[in-house]
């Protein structure tokens, strides 16, 4: 009888120290970048193949020798502090021409040998690589490669630190291309972006290495220039940059003309930060390409009309609007002559329950920009056709209120419909509705204002100009538009009558509205000379402070309840003499 039983193979003799060492090297030779034993001292006892191609690698020398002078000090740390847990450390090995990023993992083996450091580095080129493109991307315009609004404004607290230490100012230019839209909107955005890249090249060989050159978004770019401060000098490189572009670009077969404005802020002269210098400096843009563009500008306070991008006060007027803070005032109309009260006009007011009364020009820019203004305009309109009646039942006669348009409301599709709203709301007649539009609001679109007003006309509302002979003054409008009434501003009234030239100018507009069969209304009356004057030239309506100034609709109701204003007239205008 056999018995049978599994064959056990023998037992294997167990690896001296030095061939397991050799077997582990092997293995992290396929696994790893590049692979060392290293003694205690640093000095190098064997390496692998990619260890090996490292420059400066010879038997027996040293790995902290191998590595970038910056990263010996860590590297001499870390395999002194090799210990029964890995350490981990960062460093540069020279390879050739170019350093490698490595990530070196240094174990203490217990291999019973004079080198028991393992140290094996994971090449970690390509993810330093990726990390600086992020970089990149994160601080540079993908189009030009220029620097971006970032890194603009990280070099420009750089060079305000230097400028501290050695007292010199420093400019911060804004460069707008002129015409550049054209170049968009008739041979594309792809041949615009080419046209962009080119303007880049141009201004950065115009500039010092010194000098930082970003683009900030459009056609728009920024130059902060260390040391760059006096008049002379400012002057010098703004031709320079403004030359550059003036010459025509060639790009997909186009000869293309464009031109430059410039705006310049100085530290510390107009700022001390580098948000307000930016913006600042783009203020001075704003008014180079508003007075003829291909100049430049160096800013001063009256570049910049109150604030139309402040952010925290828009954020405010939303929420005035849902908790009711904008209110309407009236200003009496009256008669010069009677000085009774014909008729009131709508001013706006915005009532802010920490900062008070926030002025119209602070308010209505901004509105107009971010479109507030049609909703705060249709609710003027209705709110004034609405109050105009209860001021008729005090008064026991017919009056009229008078009602600014905005530009944007003008340009609105709902306009007429607000405005048919307005008179069906109210039950007002269109004859005690005066609408005031501007000149410049007019002649933005001729064909489609005469359209507007005619069907505005046709609702029985009258149209007057506002501050007439401030904007165009374009006399053909006169005779296109079917105008009633004409407003001469208060900066032809201030002076009067001692002034010969605004005497001349509201005589000629007086005697231009009495054959056109218009009626006139002055504006800013503060003195009984000027009232006097302007009664004696024929001018019927007067505003002001003398006769009111714009008050809540109590106060007004209460000047028509006791007939203030003609309460003030000398006695024999009372008896109805002349």
């Amino acid at each position: 009888m056999h018995t049978s039983s599994s064959a056990v193979p023998p037992p294997q003799p167990a690896l001296a120290p030095v061939q397991a060492a050799a077997l582990l090297d092997g293995l992290l030779e396929t696994a790893g970048d590049a692979v060392f034993r290293v003694a205690p001292d640093g000095v190098i006892h064997a390496a692998g193949l990619r260890a090996r191609r490292l420059s400066g690698f010879e038997a027996g020398c040293s790995l902290v020798s191998l590595a970038h002078e910056i990263d010996q000090p860590a590297l001499s740390n870390a395999l002194a502090a090799a210990g029964h847990e890995t350490v981990m450390v960062e460093t540069r090995f020279r390879s050739g021409e170019r350093d490698i990023w490595f990530e070196l993992r240094i174990a203490r083996l217990a291999t019973g040998d004079a080198a028991p450091l393992l140290v094996i580095g994971r090449d970690m080129s390509a993810q330093h690589a990726t990390e600086e493109r992020l970089r990149h991307m994160a601080t540079h315009d993908a189009l030009t490669e220029l620097p971006n609004r970032v890194l603009l404004s990280d070099r420009i607290r750089m060079v305000i630190a230097n400028a501290r230490r050695s007292g010199q100012g420093f400019a911060v230019v804004a460069v707008g291309l002129d015409g550049f839209k054209k170049v968009n909107d008739g041979l594309g955005h792809p041949l615009g972006d080419t046209v962009l890249q080119m303007a880049a090249v141009r201004l950065r060989r115009t500039l010092r290495d010194s000098d930082t050159l970003a683009r900030v978004g459009g056609d728009e770019f920024v130059a902060v220039l260390p040391g760059t401060f006096t008049e002379p000098q400012i002057k010098l490189v703004t031709g320079r940059l403004m030359a550059t572009l003036q010459s025509p670009f060639e790009a997909g077969g186009h000869t293309i003309y464009l031109g430059a404005s410039i705006g310049v802020a100085i530290y510390p002269d107009h700022a001390e930060d580098e948000v307000r210098l930016v913006t600042l400096a783009d203020a001075a843009l704003s008014r180079a390409k508003e007075t003829g563009k291909g100049r430049a500008v160096v800013y001063s306070p009256g570049d910049q009309s109150p604030p139309q991008h402040d952010i925290s006060l828009e954020a405010a007027m939303f929420n005035a609007v849902r908790e009711g803070e904008f209110l309407l005032y009236y200003q009496p109309i009256v008669n010069a002559r009677s000085r009774i009260i014909e008729g009131f006009e709508t001013l706006m007011r915005w009532k802010h329950p920490t900062l008070g009364m926030v002025p119209p020009a602070r308010f209505i820019p901004i509105a107009e920009s971010n479109g507030l203004i049609n909703l705060l305009g249709a609710w003027a309109l209705k709110a004034a056709c609405m109050q105009i009646r209860q001021f008729q039942e005090v008064a026991g006669r017919e009056l009229y209120i008078s009602v600014n348009i905005s530009p944007r409301q003008f340009r609105s599709d709902r306009f007429l419909t607000v405005l048919d709203d307005a008179l069906a709301l109210s039950g007002v007649e269109g004859r005690q509705l005066l609408l005031e539009i501007t000149e410049g609001t007019l002649m933005i679109d001729p064909a489609h204002a005469e359209d507007i007003l005619a069907r505005m006309v046709e609702r029985h509302a009258r149209i007057a100009i506002d501050d007439f002979g401030t904007g165009y003054s374009s006399l053909a409008y006169l005779k296109r538009f079917p105008i009633s009434v004409l407003k001469i501003d208060r900066a032809f009234v201030k002076d009067l009558p001692t002034s010969t030239k605004d005497a001349a100018i509201c005589n000629a507009i007086l005697d231009l509205a009495g054959h056109l069969s218009l009626s006139v209304v002055a504006e800013g009356v503060e003195t009984e000379e000027q009232l006097t004057w302007l009664d004696d030239q024929g001018c019927h309506y007067v505003q002001g402070y003398l006769t009111g100034k714009p008050m809540p609709a109590n106060v007004a109701i209460t000047a028509l309840k006791e007939n203030l204003y003609t309460a003030l007239l000398p006695a024999d205008h009372r008896t109805g003499k002349s």
